[in-house]
């Protein structure tokens, strides 16, 4: 699940009959918490490292592994979390703050939803539960200085999710799509929507004179709309410093989300390759700051989409990777790392030359991650983490290990738990959109095994692997991405696969194919 890429494709549902909220939380409690060696779900978002503990975002909750992924706490199907997607995470210190996501069928379309918020101030013993911020009414007014701005009452969660977090020492900050900026200083109790500029002003303070709508939608509201209003990161550099980045730009406060000044494609010399900015990250070190972004082509025909990053607090940006659709952006120390749809790309020289990650297979467990799209990498220490919705892995990247070089694969499944099983997955699979994995397992000791796939009639259709080595003790997945030994796509229908291990009985399975 990566809720933002799809959001792109979706109009604005602001409208649609309030939901009820109501503004209250409750402790969700030790016995919330689940532990196994798998992650919660293999499609994840999010990755973020708070001192030895690792935490990620998946499309089934939340989870974390405080031992390199050896093993995992995971808060999917639990009281409160449910199996919600987690679209944000934002610590500091001992609390955490999470963004779940859900969804909602209308006019035969999947519409995103916002699922609530949750926080811990004791690294996750337990959480309060929020409800996703909503307003009354359609349309109501914000002072701003000495000016009223007419504003839209977000009634509804479709389409206002979280996408992203930032804490501040008094406030936590929430980038919401339909929802807007919105700031709580009470721990969610209650919300405050925060005045960015409209798209025909570069900077706003409560000492100017303004007539513009705060609105990221018209329509039936008969208010203005502006890209700016719709926002899809935060970050914050400190309690005053802080980072949105939205539909039309990239705009920054230096005085705790008052006076803002924005950064756009146009309004610079050396501005940012795009105006939608899906994620933001700053690089720090002992000496400098350099802020970076993620700038995927909005309106304008001159926009691209890329990395964009200053290193003089947004006064000029340079811009990378240029034509890549980026999705996060991590570091360690002074190499960065960003996660595109393309692979993980690294840079140790402020994006002159970039190194890609190429395959992530593992060795040992003959895992491999066969999505070249990742949403997430994080580093601690030396090891680098990446995610996607093929699952999650890692690497090191150190001056005797060279970056990419080996990986660790870390997926979740059923166990078979035994030699004479198997079953393969997704069922049914679709060869357009993903492969077919053919789980199982061996004994002890390593053995040559044969896996050929037959159609209905059983006649062969693919020998996936003949007389492969593969090792015992450990779950295996074999994969097949639904072509013929001439690489022809298969029809749709029933099929078998035949899994042959010396010194073993053989294995049967079936698979359906729906195109």
């Amino acid at each position: 699940m990566r809720i933002l890429a799809n959001l792109i494709l979706i109009s604005l549902c602001l409208h649609s009959p309030l939901y009820a909220q109501l503004a209250k939380s409750y402790s969700l409690g030790v016995h919330s918490i689940s532990s196994g060696s798998l992650p919660a779900s293999n499609s994840t978002n999010e990755i973020v490292v708070s001192r030895d503990t690792i935490w990620f975002g998946t499309d089934k909750g939340l989870c974390f592994t405080a031992d390199n992924g050896f093993s995992f706490t995971s808060f999917a199907n639990t009281n409160g979390f449910e199996t919600k997607g987690i679209s944000a995470i934002a610590l500091n210190d001992g609390i955490i703050w999470v963004a779940t996501a859900t969804s909602f069928k209308q006019d035969n379309q999947s519409i995103p939803a916002g699922g609530g918020l949750y926080f811990s101030t004791n690294r996750g013993m337990t959480w309060m539960q929020i409800p996703q911020p909503v307003d009354a009414g359609l349309v109501d007014t914000l002072q701003y200085g000495v000016n009223r701005i007419k504003t839209l009452a977000i009634t509804t969660t479709a389409n206002n999710l979280s996408y992203d977090l930032a804490l501040t020492s008094n406030a936590v900050w929430s980038a919401n799509f339909a929802g807007m900026l919105r700031k709580s200083t009470d721990r969610g109790t209650t919300w405050q929507r925060v005045v960015l500029p409209p798209d025909t002003l570069d900077h706003i303070s409560p000492n100017d004179t303004l007539d513009f709508d705060l609105s990221p939608s018209g329509g039936k509201s008969g208010l203005r709309q502006n890209l700016n209003h719709r926002v899809f990161s935060v970050a914050a550099s400190n309690d005053t410093t802080l980072w949105v980045g939205t539909a039309g730009g990239i705009n920054k406060s230096t005085d705790g989300g008052v006076s803002w000044k924005k950064f756009s494609h146009q309004n610079q010399l050396q501005g940012i390759s795009g105006n939608f900015v899906v994620a933001i990250s700053i690089q720090r070190s002992a000496s400098s700051e350099i802020i970076w972004a993620a700038t995927v082509n909005a309106e304008s025909r001159d926009e691209r989409r890329g990395v964009s990053f200053s290193e003089d607090g947004g006064a000029t940006w340079k811009t990378t990777l240029l034509g890549e659709f980026t999705h996060n952006i991590g570091f360690k120390d002074s190499i960065a790392y960003v996660a595109t749809d393309n692979g993980i790309f690294r840079s140790s020289d402020r994006g002159v030359s970039w190194t890609k990650s190429g395959t992530v297979n593992d060795n040992a467990s003959m895992q491999r991650l066969t999505s070249g799209t990742f949403y997430a990498v994080a580093s601690k220490g030396d090891t680098v983490w990446i995610a996607g919705p093929d699952g999650i892995a890692w690497t090191l990247d150190s001056p005797t290990t060279v970056f990419g070089s080996s990986w660790k694969v870390l997926r979740t499944y059923v166990p078979v738990g035994t030699s004479s099983k198997t079953y393969s997955y997704p069922l049914p699979f679709s060869p357009n959109q993903e492969v077919v994995r053919i789980h199982y397992s061996l004994q002890a000791g390593r053995a040559p095994v044969t896996i050929r796939v037959f159609d209905f009639a059983m006649k062969p259709v693919r020998t996936l692997i003949q007389n492969a080595s593969r090792p015992g003790g450990v779950e295996l997945d074999d994969i097949w991405d639904g072509t013929d030994d001439n690489h022809r796509r298969v029809a749709n229908g029933v099929y078998f696969y035949k899994i042959e291990i010396e010194g073993a009985e053989t294995l049967w399975g079936k698979i359906f194919v729906l195109l």
